[in-house]
């Protein structure tokens, strides 16, 4: 059965992070709001829990794993950002936009694609996030949760409420975090950015504003 801690979302409480923190250190897996879907997540180093969080999403070996990173400089450490990249990049983040691009060697081989080498990053604009990933120290994978507890594709998963994916995934993940605020259901555009221009691999929330910056449909 999960530990469920009530969070601040704009005013994440020390005591309640640096307990998170202790679990995502020691293996944990949890359930989490962003500043889009809720989803799953776990430390990028801990490779028992990266497997899990494949192993919940059904994921094979050559699907990348997105994660959370606190900033742009921050990004840099895990990903190699070409000057078209960057010049995009700077003006959407923080926000909902899950970036693609190519991998250094900071990135676990369990959260790339193997083949392209490439990662998906976010640099959420959520306080409770950030706070998370400055208390470990470390990026957070992030990946959501909807998708998990669909039994089917044709499920309606705007049907659920948030007591109906607490109940679905407590007993799948060691942590779930309660923001109190109400499930939210559009997930982050993704954009390509191994290219020479940016590509928008899948319209989601701010996608027209990534557009106004130079990204192409």
């Amino acid at each position: 059965m999960a530990t469920v801690y009530k969070i601040h979302p704009q005013t994440p409480q020390p005591r309640k992070i640096a307990a998170v923190r202790d679990a995502l250190r020691q293996g944990a897996v949890m359930l989490y709001p962003t500043d889009t879907v809720y989803a799953i997540g776990c430390d990028l180093n801990a490779k028992n829990a990266l497997k899990r969080v494949r192993q919940l999403k059904q994921l094979s070996n050559d699907k990348p794993l997105t994660f959370l990173c606190s900033s742009l400089s921050n990004v840099a450490s895990y990903a190699n950002v070409s000057d078209p990249a960057y010049r995009i990049m700077k003006h959407l983040i923080p926000g909902p936009y899950t970036f693609l691009l190519p991998a250094t060697k900071s990135v676990p081989r369990l959260v790339m694609n193997p083949k392209r080498r490439t990662t998906g990053i976010r640099v959420p604009k959520s306080p409770l996030c950030l706070a998370l990933i400055e208390a470990l120290d470390n990026p957070v994978i992030s990946t959501s949760a909807l998708s998990i507890i669909r039994n089917s594709p044709e499920d309606d998963t705007e049907a659920l409420s948030k007591a109906d994916l607490f109940d679905r995934m407590e007993k799948q993940v060691d942590v779930i975090l309660d923001s109190g605020s109400e499930l939210r259901y559009q997930v982050s555009t993704i954009l390509d950015l191994t290219g020479d221009s940016p590509q928008i691999a899948r319209q989601g929330l701010g996608w027209q504003e990534a557009i106004t910056w130079g990204a192409q449909l």
